[in-house]
């Protein structure tokens, strides 16, 4: 295929994509009335499922919880790309007033993984009917349990990316106009871990301390030494939050409690920090603990590493991005602490990871961001998320690019 073939395919890709737009808005509001949390998805697998066979695809279902697999060979030989999306939701109340708000009581697509849903699914309707032009496969992997970094690990462990040469995934961006797009080379999201302190002291009467350990005053100056592990052991230049989410000890006033516990979360940006903070934290919190005559036990558990895209596979979506919706539409994205388990497929294949922009026109009233109950998405971003990710697969697979 000719670069100006190629050009071509994408228009057509493009507006063929516009013309699913109707189908994705509903497929997506429907998704969005009945969202699921991680691990639990097998309504939302099911109506995945079912449209993938309604467009001739065999698919392998409950992969990973309740992820499903489907390929599309074409008849040419060559590589395998893959494509990602996520499924589930969040354990958060709407508070939207929309005419398709979640209907489960605490349970929120606050995340867009409906519309990433939507958009693959339209990817792979886009990509069925281009079949003839593939030099390789395209495999789509709709994956469960994002939000709690447990997904792509379970995906892997069970063989979804052998033989996968590349992957691409894309987020929605409620900060960014629909109809833009935002790559960056290198680190894009950080490395998640979860630290939990367990202290132990020696509980009493709140009025006779002399007689207790208290490993509620021993637990907040942990909370603050921790902060020394940012401000005094790690280069300025080297981004990383440490983060307390929750302090819990006693049950009453007049009472020191005998435990006390902590969770938290650890962000960095840099492989090379990433692998020195759980001795860092371990260290930091014994030694705290240890002068305030408590015990501590801690456990860091890493969930997700740092996000690193492939040059040459941003270089390929900035291509295809250029081609679809002009240079001037794509920007460079901004590095975030947020944290992806897709980070956990480019620890194994190359890939690039994007964010497409989900937010309102630019000088509108700006929009919520992600995990908030308030949080709407511009459904103008489904067809044009199906198309870009149609498109990568395909220039990805074309004649010029694959020989």
């Amino acid at each position: 295929m000719s670069a100006a073939s190629s050009i071509e395919v994408l228009e057509q890709l493009l507006g063929a994509g516009k013309e699913l737009e109707g189908q994705l808005v509903d497929f997506r509001r429907d998704l969005h009335r009945t969202p699921e949390l991680s691990l639990q998805e097998s309504e939302t697998a099911a109506k995945v499922a079912a449209e993938l066979q309604l467009m001739g695809y065999e698919i392998r279902t409950a992969v990973g919880g309740h992820g499903i697999v489907a390929d599309l060979q074409g008849p040419y030989p060559g590589p395998t790309v893959a494509l990602r999306a996520d499924m589930d939701a969040l354990p958060i109340q709407e508070e939207t007033d929309l005419p398709f708000a979640s209907e489960r009581t605490g349970v929120m697509h606050a995340c867009g993984h409906d519309a990433h849903t939507t958009m693959l699914l339209g990817a792979a309707r886009l990509l069925m009917q281009q079949r003839d032009k593939l030099h390789g496969r395209v495999r789509f992997l709709f994956q469960s349990a994002e939000e709690i970094n447990e997904g792509a690990k379970r995906m892997v462990e069970q063989g979804v990316l052998d033989g996968v040469d590349e992957i691409y995934g894309l987020h929605n961006l409620p900060t960014l106009a629909a109809g833009k797009v935002a790559t960056r080379y290198g680190s894009l999201m950080g490395s998640v871990a979860r630290l939990e302190i367990s202290l132990q002291g020696k509980g009493g009467h709140g009025a006779i301390p002399d007689q207790t350990i208290d490993p509620v005053v021993a637990g907040s100056a942990i909370v603050m030494g921790l902060q020394t592990a940012v401000s005094r052991e790690i280069s300025p230049f080297a981004p990383v939050v440490v983060t307390i989410g929750k302090l819990s000890a006693g049950d009453t006033y007049n009472v020191i409690p005998h435990r006390a516990e902590l969770v938290g979360t650890i962000r960095t940006f840099s492989a090379e920090v990433e692998s020195t903070m759980k001795e860092r934290m371990e260290r930091i919190a014994g030694s705290i603990a240890e002068a305030y005559r408590c015990k501590a036990t801690v456990n860091y558990v890493d969930l997700t590493p740092v996000l690193v895209s492939t040059d040459a596979c941003v270089a390929h979506v900035e291509q295809v991005t250029d081609a679809l919706i002009g240079r001037e539409n794509r920007i460079e994205a901004a590095p975030t602490l947020a944290g992806e388990d897709f980070a956990i497929y480019l620890k194994h294949v190359p890939g690039c990871f994007f964010w497409l922009g989900s937010g309102p026109q630019e000088g509108a009233e700006q929009a919520f961001g992600l995990h908030h109950p308030k949080f709407t998405l511009n459904e103008q971003c489904l067809p044009l998320g199906a198309s870009l990710l149609a498109g990568v697969a395909l220039n990805r697979l074309s004649a010029n690019q694959s020989s």
